[in-house]
């Protein structure tokens, strides 16, 4: 997690879920402002990125909310991102 603030105001924040997988720790979700909006990442096996934007406006509710999904939905995302790992193995045999 990273958090930027000036004079108070929360100005960046970076959220991420990482999964010790394989020996290796592996992002599998995260939220940011980068591109200049809020949004979470889906991170494939891959690399690639799966850009959802969310429409909250305040860092600072963004972060609670970031933070929040991350604690509800971790299993979630980790068994999605599993499955995902397992059919590409599938394909590629």
């Amino acid at each position: 997690m990273r958090i930027s603030i000036d004079r108070g105001m929360v100005t960046d924040i970076v959220v991420q879920y990482e999964s010790l997988l394989n020996k290796q720790w592996i992002a599998i979700i995260r939220y940011d402002c980068a591109h200049g909006y809020f949004h979470r990442d889906i991170i494939s096996p891959k690399g690639g990125k799966e850009k959802h934007t969310i429409t909250i406006q305040n860092l600072e509710d963004a972060l609670l909310y970031a933070e929040q999904d991350i604690k509800d939905r971790w299993k979630f995302y980790k068994q999605k991102y599993l499955r995902k790992t397992k059919n590409e193995k599938r394909r590629n045999s």
